[in-house]
């Protein structure tokens, strides 16, 4: 299997290629540091994997660069790799197309078997983020929609109403009227116990 590694760690990458460098049915064609370096390497050596982290410094961050690796006429699976596990995160690396999702925590033979898997084109989910999932299945619960989740992420970074209107596009009233939504959904009545709640259930992550 051709592996390609996306993370803007050196020490992280150079750890993978050593660690990963002891399977006989794995190479390392490439690396890189951001999601506009991936682009143009994984375009020229066409490998089968692409771990993928999520959080790639400035510019182009890890779903962004999913969502583009797999629109590549020949697409690798991306196989995201990394130290977040919210329910945002997951989802949103999900719907960018990436074949699965590992912690970085995971022992060394649970990442040898996620890269197969990958490369077979099946789902890989850590033990975690699987369990959290088939959890929100059996008690979904009121769901929060893509905009709500936006709404709180930026509320955890601490912007106010109108910040929120002009990021989003949307106007104040329109803001007050998502925050009672999701008032009501997490059940809380401020807005430091809907951040709290959220980053909790593990809906978002603190920036």
């Amino acid at each position: 299997m051709r592996l390609f590694l996306v993370d803007d760690h050196p020490v992280v990458r150079a750890g993978l290629v050593a660690l990963l460098g002891g399977e006989d049915d794995m190479e390392i064609v490439g690396e890189a540091a951001g999601g506009e370096e991936a682009l143009r390497a994984i375009a020229a050596c066409e490998p089968d994997v692409v771990l993928m982290d999520l959080q790639l410094g400035d510019g182009m961050d890890g779903v962004e660069a999913t969502r583009r690796v797999r629109g590549l006429p020949a697409p690798p699976q991306v196989l995201v790799l990394t130290t977040y596990e919210s329910d945002a995160d997951v989802m949103r690396a999900i719907d960018a197309g990436a074949i699965g999702y590992l912690l970085k925590v995971c022992p060394p033979e649970e990442l040898f078997q996620g890269i197969r898997t990958a490369a077979a084109g099946q789902t890989v989910l850590s033990a975690s983020v699987a369990t959290r999932m088939v959890r929100r299945l059996r008690d979904p619960g009121p769901a929060l929609s893509a905009r709500e989740v936006e709404i709180l992420e930026l509320l955890a970074s601490g912007a106010g109403n109108r910040e929120i209107a002009k990021r989003l596009f949307i106007t104040e009233a329109t803001v007050k009227t998502h925050l009672v939504h999701i008032y009501g959904k997490l059940g809380v009545d401020t807005r430091t116990a809907a951040v709290t709640a959220a980053v909790e259930r593990r809906l978002i992550r603190l920036p």
